[in-house]
């Protein structure tokens, strides 16, 4: 029977937040051995190896409030979307094991959200590495939130780690965001080092190109098995408006294929945003996408993609398109 995730109210403790911190199933199975570089672009190879070595020097499960020479200090991944800068990270994590945090950027203002930023200081500072994927410029507010909690994890000698994406065609060849993250964050810039990764997204292997959409008959055909959901778009969109996104995993577990009947652009960024939630527990999840009506490449306004939310836009789209194209799930 076709499961529904419209209604759904999932109900998230605090104390499982902290457990959730972990890399997402997608990338449960990375390490940095099944990390394959692009031999055409050397970055890769060599952003492997230090990440390798920058987990070396992390404190392991067991050491306690020990820091070896990791501590206190952080690198940050910079480079474009595909380039598999969270599978380097998920890996750092795996490395160092329970006493890692893995979360997205997204993830921890939520935590802090249903905390308070004492709580979840407290909380991460019991940890030996605190990794954030996919962090964020476009919200100040978020921002500084973010600049001052890792500031008093790196002062307390906990290793962090952080990666952002940088907006496809950007002035500077892949440098924007690392410049825009040292500026807002002014007083970590000494703890971090930079380590750009150049290549293309290996999702999409340069445009974003989408299939045709499916019929109807085959949307409800794919998601007739027992982990198979099917939703008009319309009723998602408004049902999305009462769940908070920090609840978004928990939102779509125990799908493995959604069904999208008439999917339509969106008319609002607070929608967008939302989808994009959305769309990143999903690819968390390996779920794969069947849907009707428009082009999921067309959900996203023109507008939204030369605007200031547009490294979410994109990075949503990369991840829509792998989804729907059903291709290999790391690189």
């Amino acid at each position: 029977m076709t499961s529904r995730l419209v209604g759904r109210r999932p109900r998230v403790e605090p104390q499982e937040l902290i457990a959730a911190l972990t890399p997402p199933p997608h990338f449960a199975d990375a390490s940095f051995d099944t990390y394959v570089p692009d031999p055409d672009f050397p970055s890769q190879e060599a952003a492997q190896a230090a990440m390798r070595a920058f987990g070396k020097g992390v404190g392991r499960k067991g050491l306690g409030a020990l820091r070896r020479s990791s501590g206190g200090r952080g690198v940050y991944l910079d480079g474009g979307f595909g380039v598999g800068k969270t599978h380097l990270l998920a890996s750092l994590a795996r490395e160092v094991g329970q006493r890692a945090a893995f979360g997205t950027f997204v993830e921890y203002t939520h935590l802090v959200g249903a905390l308070g930023f004492q709580a979840t200081r407290a909380a991460l500072q019991e940890f030996s590495l605190v990794c954030i994927d996919e962090f964020e410029l476009d919200d100040p507010g978020d921002t500084v939130l973010m600049a001052r909690l890792m500031r008093e994890l790196a002062d307390a000698g906990v290793a962090l780690a952080a990666t952002s994406n940088t907006v496809p065609g950007s002035l500077g060849q892949g440098r924007f965001a690392a410049d825009d993250f040292k500026r807002e964050i002014q007083a970590l810039s000494g703890v971090f080092e930079v380590i750009t990764i150049d290549g293309p997204d290996y999702r999409g292997r340069g445009a974003l190109t989408f299939p045709a959409p499916a019929t109807v008959d085959r949307v409800l055909e794919a998601t007739g098995g027992p982990d198979g959901a099917c939703e008009d778009w319309a009723a998602l969109m408004a049902d999305l408006t009462h769940v908070h996104p920090s609840r978004f995993g928990p939102y779509v577990d125990g799908i493995g294929v959604l069904g999208l009947r008439g999917v339509a652009p969106l008319s609002d960024q607070a929608q967008a945003l939302r989808v994009v939630a959305l769309v990143d527990r999903l690819y968390d999840r390996d779920v794969r996408i069947v849907a009707s009506g428009h082009s999921l490449g067309e959900i996203f306004s023109q507008d939204m993609l030369r605007g200031g939310y547009r490294k979410k836009y994109y990075r949503a789209l990369s991840r829509l398109l792998s989804m729907v194209a059903g291709e290999p799930e790391h690189r």
